[in-house]
């Protein structure tokens, strides 16, 4: 004689099934602690210097007591040595015509400086703007700089590519994120105690980025500061310029055809409960 099978009621296998689901369900994840926000620097001006207002600032770095500017727009694009105090430019050669110039960096006794959408960047003596060759990349160039061992290239999305200072071959490259969120339109660059800065295109900030891993450190927020501190800003266009002086410590600023240049001084965020 077969078996029956005990019966349940309905509301009974219901409950079961309910308490088989739970059982069986896998454990929620604790959600991860959310990345501390990058604390924000401000400013303080230290001094102001005459720039060139038909200068379309890309590239800019110190060097042996003298700045060095790269700059951009089709048939005004060129490289140029610039006297500090002054704002004289003791030096210019042009770049060719159908070339968009973009950012700039040494190589010793070379100037390494990209093009926009050429694929090809050019390689400069630096004691008299000879030309010395060229280097191609795919894609856009937006900014150049370097460590010792490295050199550090932006090309307007949130990578920076990681270069070999001999070949000039891509390494490899990081990905800029603040809080998980990518950074992008990363434009001109500088090398300033370990870490990478560079101007956000349209932005009033510079991002400070741990070279290794593309973290954001910190911001510098620079609103206001060609308005409240310079000379005029009439035909100004974006923030982009970052150029450090290690010996003497000092960090300058400036802008696409801005009438003037600063030296700057970081001001670190209030700590909570301070004014």
């Amino acid at each position: 004689m077969p078996q029956r099978r005990p019966c349940l009621h309905p509301f009974a296998v219901a409950a079961l099934t309910a308490a088989l689901a739970s059982a069986c369900a896998p454990t929620p994840a604790a959600p991860h602690a959310a990345a501390a926000a990058a604390p924000v620097y401000s400013y303080k001006v230290i001094a102001r210097h005459p720039h060139d207002p038909q200068a379309f600032t890309q590239g800019l770095i110190w060097k042996d007591g003298f700045l060095y500017e790269s700059t951009g727009l089709n048939g005004h694009s060129s490289v140029r040595k610039v006297e500090l105090a002054s704002g004289r430019v003791l030096q210019r050669t042009a770049l060719p015509d159908e070339v968009f110039g973009e950012g700039m960096t040494d190589r010793g006794d070379q100037l390494l400086v990209l093009s926009w959408t050429n694929g090809a960047g050019y390689v400069l003596n630096r004691a008299d703007f000879s030309f010395a060759g060229t280097f191609q990349y795919p894609g856009e160039g937006w900014g150049l700089t370097r460590s010792a061992d490295t050199i550090y290239m932006s090309d307007g999305s949130a990578q920076i590519r990681l270069l070999d200072p001999a070949t000039l071959r891509e390494r490899s490259r990081i990905q800029v994120r603040d809080q998980g969120r990518a950074i992008d339109q990363l434009n001109e660059l500088e090398w300033v105690k370990g870490e990478i800065y560079a101007n956000v295109w349209q932005s009033d900030r510079i991002a400070r980025i741990d070279p290794k891993t593309g973290q954001v450190r910190g911001w510098i927020d620079l609103s206001g500061l060609l308005r409240q501190h310079g000379s005029g800003g009439r035909g100004a266009d974006v923030l982009n310029g970052i150029a450090y002086d290690a010996q003497g410590d000092r960090l300058f600023v400036t802008g696409k055809l801005w009438p003037d240049l600063f030296q700057i001084e970081l001001v670190p965020p209030a700590k909570p409960g301070k004014r």
